[in-house]
């Protein structure tokens, strides 16, 4: 993308750590990203960061590299898009229960992550219709319906959730028809799915994996093959084509930025 025209830096990251001063971080990251202009939303809790951010480029690589100066954030990878503007219209920090609600207080992702599989190879997977063990492939869209509405792998399994605390109980419903199956679980950048893949887990599912990064990381890294549609994001831009350009108005029914997910 020419970055003459579209000169906004949007990152989106997350990390499951235990953060037991989530609270003293809320007015040290609070002073950090005011002072560096950026504007954004940045959600703590003892299991860890989520942060979505915009502003000039080394505003906000500046502000990434000073988390990477404590260790517990040292291998923070963001995701990057880019816009004209910038999509948000405050700067928030907040101390939450837990960075991403699932309602499950037994997924503690920082003990232990679910097997992850990268971009390039779910394309892989998905052009040949199974995976390397030769078991089927089906993708699980762990998103919320009126995100699936806007785009979505071919073929994935929608359980037209409402909001993420509904994971757990239709994973009980319908997880007698995954057990024969490789399930690759997505959302839009990663934390969703990283908690279902552990949930599915813990759940008797053996053949589970969670999509490194999200579909945002799949745009970035492959040509969007086996996805169609967009991605709905939580800021102004609201969908996000598979270049990562923003594809237009606001998506309908779609909730404010105070009620952002990923």
């Amino acid at each position: 993308m020419n970055t003459a025209s579209a000169p906004i830096l949007n990152i989106s990251c997350y990390k499951f750590v235990a953060l037991p001063d989530a609270a003293a971080l809320r007015d040290l990251l609070h002073g950090r990203a005011t002072a560096a202009g950026l504007k954004g939303t940045v959600l703590l809790a003892e299991e860890g960061i989520n942060f979505f951010l915009a502003g000039p480029a080394g505003a906000v690589r500046g502000f990434v590299d000073a988390l990477r100066a404590d260790p517990r954030f040292a291998d923070l990878d963001p995701k990057e898009s880019w816009s004209a503007t910038v999509p948000f219209r405050k700067m928030r920090v907040k101390v939450k229960r837990e960075i991403i609600r699932m309602d499950h207080p037994a997924i503690r992702p920082e003990d232990g992550r679910a097997p992850s599989v990268d971009p390039a190879t779910l394309r892989r997977w998905l052009a040949q219709g199974h995976d390397d063990t030769g078991r089927p492939v089906v993708t699980l869209d762990t998103r919320n319906a009126f995100e699936v509405d806007q785009g979505t792998f071919d073929n994935a399994i929608d359980w037209r959730i409402a909001k993420f605390t509904d994971f757990p109980p239709a994973l009980r419903t319908h997880k007698d028809a995954l057990r024969d199956k490789t399930v690759v679980s997505f959302c839009t950048g990663g934390i969703r799915c990283e908690k279902a893949a552990i949930l599915m887990r813990e759940e008797g599912l053996s053949h589970v994996y969670q999509l490194e990064g999200g579909i945002l990381k799949y745009f970035e890294l492959t040509d969007g093959a086996h996805y169609h549609g967009g991605c709905f994001v939580f800021d102004e831009r609201a969908v996000l084509a598979p270049d990562l350009s923003a594809e237009g108005a606001e998506a309908p029914g779609a909730p404010a930025e105070s009620a952002i997910k990923k």
